[in-house]
């Protein structure tokens, strides 16, 4: 475990508890690990989860298949970040998504009780950690709603552009990498994955973006 610790400290869970404090807090929190190869199910859909988990290395998807087998992708897990965590109070029932390793991966595992209950020691960081998670939930319910948001879009191109525009935001450059393959970004829209590959095209054509695999380059009114 002592290989994440550097890992763990960058995420937002454990934000301004140092390296020492969360190497003595595992024991407490009773964390495991658990290493899953490209392919396996991390989480399958309506099981429960008793677990918070922190993905340590790797990437996951969490998606949904339909009953014909058309697959979302809800969102992509990257490594250091938490999920899972909407389902960890005993009402909120079983979870609705498979969780996928999209390449091996290795997740930690906390118990939640023993996040949310002060332990017996009553070590001084423990209520950053509470605060910390109610501010993770916060913020995914953010991107939750930036989703929604691009998936509102009427059209194939809005949504495009709708995530585009956040994904150039967020890494406040108007060149960028996304997450996903040309399949991926279609299920992750729901959109048709070659009618998105021709919208894209169309806008190449038309000056408005350039691309090469999953880099983005978006371009002002002023460059075309």
């Amino acid at each position: 475990m002592q290989k994440y610790i550097k890992t763990l400290k960058g995420t937002r869970l454990f934000s301004g508890v140092g390296e020492d404090e969360i190497l003595s807090m595992l024991g407490c929190l009773q964390a495991r690990k658990q290493t899953f190869r490209k392919g396996d199910l991390v989480f399958r859909r309506g099981e429960h989860i008793r677990n918070l988990t922190i993905l340590a290395e790797g990437k996951l998807l969490i998606q949904k298949d339909d009953f014909w087998g058309n697959r979302s992708i809800v969102n992509v897990i990257h490594e250091g970040e938490m999920f899972g965590e909407a389902y960890i109070t005993p009402e909120s029932g079983a979870i609705l998504n498979d969780v996928t390793a999209e390449e091996d991966s290795t997740v930690l595992f906390f118990d939640i009780q023993r996040i949310l209950t002060v332990c017996p020691s009553a070590c001084k960081f423990h209520s950053l950690l509470i605060q910390n998670l109610f501010y993770a939930i916060s913020e995914k319910n953010r991107n939750l709603v930036q989703k929604i948001g691009h998936m509102s879009k009427r059209s194939t191109r809005a949504k495009l552009l709708s995530y585009l525009s956040e994904q150039a935001g967020r890494h406040n450059a108007g060149t960028f990498t996304i997450p996903f393959n040309r399949q991926q970004l279609a299920d992750f829209l729901s959109v048709d994955r070659s009618a998105m590959c021709s919208e894209l095209s169309k806008m190449q054509e038309e000056g408005l973006l350039t691309y090469h695999k999953n880099k983005f380059t978006l371009h002002a009114s002023e460059d075309l």
